[in-house]
């Protein structure tokens, strides 16, 4: 992942920078550490003039950074992870959680199963079982799931998985005795695999099962082999080739200038994953100087601006080789999600192959309500006044 963002902003100094402007960044290895992830943004915030802005690329340490950021007036992305209430740029005018939340992932999920059933109504008096990573970032599903549980009459089932998650004997005892219709595999790393292929050997239907985008790359499936086929994720970015990735190919590794050591990992979902991040960075500092200034370095603040004023529909990723790799993206001072699509795909034995046709959305009413409602606790608790949208330029 790391590499697809250094790439993408090596290509774009490639070209000639944004409008002139060279790129430069800095990277930290954090081990998913929190402590060691503030340690390195405290560190590396101040060089080269200054952030211009962050991607912790860990719920732990984007918590970790939330109260830090209004002061040092640098945004930060979580881009499919994080805080979901930081949506609401009211009480989080720092934070974007670009493309679509943990809270946006489940209610899709929700709409899928029930898709699959034929109807929401279908869902009344099923068993939904939420294996998940015993970490902050594995009880973000809570909530929403929670609500529409309580709706739509389903039994929601949370059984913890304690890091690092390779020993699941117990947890899938507990499943096989409760006979769920659905298995969510909310995980991370090593966890993954394993649940793979304690589903096969339990004779749970792969089908059955769909994972969290964190449970839905090559390192998730690969290692559980066969048992792995016809398993399901979400995830918020569309599998295939894209034209920028043959740029980069061209322009970086003919030239032997590339991150990684083989190009064959530009084709995973982690690589694209990290090219994203850096493509919204920089359509941010885009947007930017479009207001503020062609061709000049722009601030922080400025950039903060540009991540609040983004477009990135259809016509804008063709421009930037990427046509139908995310959904629509628009955002604004009321949402720092700009989206809420994600699209289910699925492990054909040596690759993901996309199994909406479109993006799929959630109940995007009842989300921004359990946003808001966060963000406004949040607010109080930490004495952050809302900013008043109206008033934004």
């Amino acid at each position: 992942m790391a590499s697809g963002q250094i790439d993408y902003l090596n290509l774009i100094n490639a070209r000639g920078g944004i409008n002139g402007v060279m790129l430069s960044y800095e990277e930290c290895e954090t081990e998913y550490n929190t402590s060691r992830g503030v340690e390195c943004y405290e560190r590396l915030k101040g060089r080269n003039g200054g952030g211009t802005y962050v991607e912790p690329a860990s719920t732990g340490i984007a918590y970790g950074l939330i109260d830090r950021l209004p002061q040092d007036k640098i945004p930060m992305t979580t881009v499919g992870y994080g805080r979901a209430d930081s949506a609401d740029g009211r009480a989080f005018p720092y934070v974007f959680p670009l493309i679509s939340t943990y809270w946006s992932q489940a209610s899709a999920m929700v709409k899928y199963m029930a898709e699959q059933l034929g109807g929401p109504e279908k869902l009344k008096g099923r068993k939904i079982v939420n294996l998940y990573h015993d970490s902050a970032a594995g009880k973000e599903s809570f909530p929403v799931l929670d609500v529409y549980a309580q709706q739509l009459g389903f039994d929601h089932i949370k059984i913890p998985v304690s890091t690092p998650g390779n020993e699941q004997q117990s947890q899938w005892l507990q499943i096989r005795q409760a006979r769920p219709d659905f298995v969510i595999l909310w995980g991370f790393g090593v966890m993954n695999p394993t649940a793979i292929r304690m589903a096969a050997r339990v004779g749970f239907p792969r089908e059955k099962m769909i994972g969290s985008w964190w449970a839905g790359s090559e390192a998730d499936t690969i290692p559980a082999g066969d048992a792995a086929i016809g398993y399901r994720s979400m995830t918020f970015t569309a599998p295939g080739n894209f034209p920028v990735l043959d740029e980069i190919r061209k322009t970086l590794y003919d030239a032997n200038k590339g991150d990684l050591s083989s190009r064959s990992g530009m084709e995973s979902v982690s690589y694209v994953r990290g090219m994203v991040y850096s493509i919204l960075g920089v359509e941010a500092i885009r947007t930017a100087q479009e207001k503020f200034g062609k061709g000049q370095v722009m601030t922080s603040e400025q950039v903060r601006w540009g991540f609040e004023n983004l477009d990135l529909n259809k016509a804008r990723q063709q421009e930037l080789g990427i046509g139908g790799l995310l959904p629509d993206i628009k955002t604004s001072c009321m949402d720092h999600e700009g989206a809420g699509g994600v699209m289910v795909q699925e492990w054909d034995g040596s690759k993901w192959v996309a199994l909406s046709s479109d993006w799929v959305i959630g109940d995007r009413e009842l989300v921004r309500q359990l946003v808001e409602e966060s963000a406004a606790k949040y607010a109080e608790e930490t004495k952050t006044p809302l900013r008043d949208c109206s008033k934004e330029p």
